[in-house]
Parts: C-alpha cells; sequence; structure tokens
C-alpha cells in the first residue's frame, strides 16, 4: 500500500506543533500500525530527518503506552485492540491518515505523538490499593471465599490498561470509566472492603484536582475502551461516592 501520514509535530509541552505530511510506500496489510510507523521513522532517520516521537513498550496490547489518536478514533478504527495490534489491512491503498497524539488537559503533550498519563498514576496512588496486614499473622486470601459472580466482574474491571482511550473519546475529556474500574476492582471484593468509602472519594477528588470534566453519559468511552470495561462501572463508583459521602456512611 502506500500512503499519506498526516502527523501531529510537536517538539515540547511549550511548542505550538502542527500537522506535517509524510508519504509511505509498500507497506503490508500484516503490518501492525506501530509497524508502519517504524518503516516511516527508519525513512527519516535516512535522510538525517528526526523521527516522530511515540510511545510504546510491550507492543502486545498489554501495556497501553501505544495510545494514539487515528483518522478522529482512539486506537484506530478496529475495536477491542490497542494501536500496537490495529493491522494496516484495515486501510486501503492511498489512504490518508491522520495521526494525533491524544488530546486532555491532563494529558499535556511531552512530544509527537506522546502524552504525559502521570495523572492516572497520581489518582491511582490516592486510593487505588489496600492496605496488607504485615503483622507476620496475615489471613490467607484463599482462606476467604467469594462469588464467582464478584470475583468475575472484579476481574473485568481489572483488565484496564490505563491506555487513557476513555479519556481521549470522551468530550469532556472524563477519567469516569478508568476511575470507576480502577475503584470496582477493589469494592467488588471482600480485601478491598475495609478502605471502600475512603478509596472512592480520594481517587475521585485526585481525579477532579488533575483536571478531568464530567462524565458525558454518551457510552464512547466503551465503545472505544479496547478491553471494553462497561459503564457499569461507573455507575457502582457514583453509588460508593453518594453512599460515602451524601448517606454519611
Amino acid at each position: 500500500m502506500n500512503l499519506t501520514l498526516k502527523i501531529w509535530r510537536q517538539k515540547s509541552r511549550k511548542d505550538k506543533g502542527g500537522f506535517v505530511e509524510y508519504k509511505v510506500s509498500e507497506i503490508s496489510g500484516h503490518m501492525s500500525f506501530l509497524e508502519m510507523m517504524d518503516v516511516l521513522n527508519e525513512e527519516l532517520i535516512a535522510k538525517n530527518e528526526e523521527p516522530v516521537v511515540f510511545d510504546h513498550d510491550c507492543r502486545e496490547g498489554i501495556c497501553g503506552s501505544c495510545s494514539m489518536f487515528i483518522n478522529g478514533e482512539a486506537h484506530g478504527p478496529d475495536r477491542g485492540v490497542t494501536t500496537c495490534q490495529l493491522h494496516m489491512r484495515k486501510f486501503k491503498d492511498g489512504d490518508k491518515i491522520t495521526i494525533e497524539p491524544f488530546r486532555a488537559k491532563a494529558f499535556p503533550v511531552i512530544k509527537d505523538l506522546m502524552v504525559d498519563r502521570s495523572s492516572f498514576d497520581r489518582i491511582q496512588q490516592a486510593g487505588g490499593y489496600i492496605s496488607v496486614n504485615t503483622s507476620g499473622r496475615p489471613t490467607d486470601a484463599n482462606s476467604i471465599l467469594i462469588p464467582k459472580e464478584d470475583a468475575d466482574l472484579a476481574m473485568d474491571a481489572a483488565t484496564c490498561i490505563g491506555c487513557g482511550a476513555c479519556v481521549a473519546t470522551c468530550k469532556n475529556s472524563s477519567a469516569m470509566l478508568f476511575v470507576g474500574a480502577k475503584v470496582s476492582q477493589y469494592a467488588l471484593l471482600p480485601q478491598g472492603k475495609v478502605e471502600e468509602k475512603e478509596r472512592v472519594r480520594n481517587m475521585v477528588a485526585q481525579m477532579d484536582l488533575e483536571g478531568f470534566g464530567a462524565c458525558t453519559n454518551t457510552g464512547a468511552c466503551e465503545v472505544e475502551c479496547p478491553k471494553g470495561i462497561s459503564l457499569d462501572n461507573i455507575a457502582r463508583m457514583n453509588r460508593g461516592f453518594i453512599g460515602s459521602w451524601l448517606l454519611g456512611e
């Protein structure tokens, strides 16, 4: 395939940035999107031009770092995949592909397509954990019986990889789906009940402090999420938040 790439280039957070067009040829449909980007960067380096900066790590759809906004969609036109799992067969010969970073106030651009998502880390640090008894007499986790339905729902929530597609897709740049998933994975299990109320308060407060917007209730976040995180997690978080504050529980 021969393609035209319209890529956002930005030298730093303070730089205004803008789109630059590049041509790539002989792209195989079997390539992943990141492999196609590698081809472009090899060509740029051969010309003594600066390669396009983009974030990536595992390239297996696990780490979530490969986030790109492709033709107006987080992670591109496929569903249930991250950018590294998107294959070029989803495009046609002669296509023009627009590639941008995830855009949100809480995700400032570091350079080109790489954004700073440390705001997610700070939300996690605010309450995304459980305290463990290390006195030498901890309770064996396997001795606590958990209904299979609750365990399955907790595991489903825990599949969130924190890529930020929900934020990039939301018109208000809301992180409600991410926070809802991180709250739910503990709230559904007995080990997480002890700090449940404090956790949801602190994580929601940190989310607001980071500058994320309010939920739009459109459900676009669930559609674009590569792990299919359910909106039910937002509802569960809201119930927990209301219960801990308004009802004085």
